[in-house]
């Protein structure tokens, strides 16, 4: 009867016993070398536009920061050369009255005619169009200007030739240096801002000079 009673105990033991060293399946999914059943993996779906991607066009951009530039190079050339054409008004004027002054006769008078001109046409054409700031009207002061202090140039010549002068010629010398100033400043700016294109001379082939090739030692 003991035999009987101690045979189910000696199972029970040597089950439990085998249970506690026997590897059961982790659930850990961090390590699938422990893992004996096969996971799922959750993939979330992959949602794609159909609009197209549209590169930006920096167009707009790029014209108005070109615009500003012309607009501000505008500026600069009707502040500088306003301030010349008005100059050479005055200086014109100036030693037109100076000249007479020296001799004053009727004769003498004829000093001022070509300087009240010219002062009237730097004052009243060129001058607002060039401080205007259009691209067009710029352009057509500057070449106003231009041959204004060209003739007066020539006045001033013509007046240095002469055998004869009532008043001195020293005056008339400087606004000769003032007129031709001025001339080459306003066409240097048709030239430098694009308003007048020079033609482009032909190139011309230069032959080539002959090589010498000197003995090696």
């Amino acid at each position: 009867m003991v035999r009987c009673l101690l045979l189910p105990l000696l199972i029970a033991i040597l089950g439990s016993s085998t249970l506690a060293f026997t590897t059961l399946p982790s659930s850990n999914t961090n390590n699938p070398t422990l893992s004996t059943f096969p996971t799922t993996k959750r993939v979330s779906p992959i949602i794609t536009s159909t609009t197209p991607f549209l590169p930006r066009t920096t167009t707009t951009a790029t014209t108005t920061t070109t615009l500003k530039d012309v607009t501000s190079n505008l500026e600069i050339v009707g502040l500088v050369a306003g301030q010349e054409n008005y100059g050479l008004a005055i200086v014109a004027l100036g030693e037109a009255f100076w000249s007479f002054a020296e001799a004053p006769s009727l004769a003498n008078a004829k000093v001022i005619i070509p300087a009240a001109i010219a002062a009237a046409i730097l004052i009243g054409v060129a001058g607002p169009m060039i401080t205007s700031g259009v691209a067009g009207s710029v352009g057509v002061g500057l070449e106003v200007a231009t041959v204004v202090s060209l003739l007066l140039g020539v006045s001033y010549v013509l007046r240095l030739l002469a055998p004869y002068s009532p008043s001195a010629k020293e005056i008339c010398f400087l606004g000769l240096l003032f007129a031709l100033a001025g001339f080459f400043s306003f066409s240097q700016n048709l030239v430098v801002n694009g308003f007048v294109t020079l033609p482009s001379l032909p190139s011309i082939p230069l032959p080539s000079l002959p090589t010498i090739e000197l003995p090696s030692f």
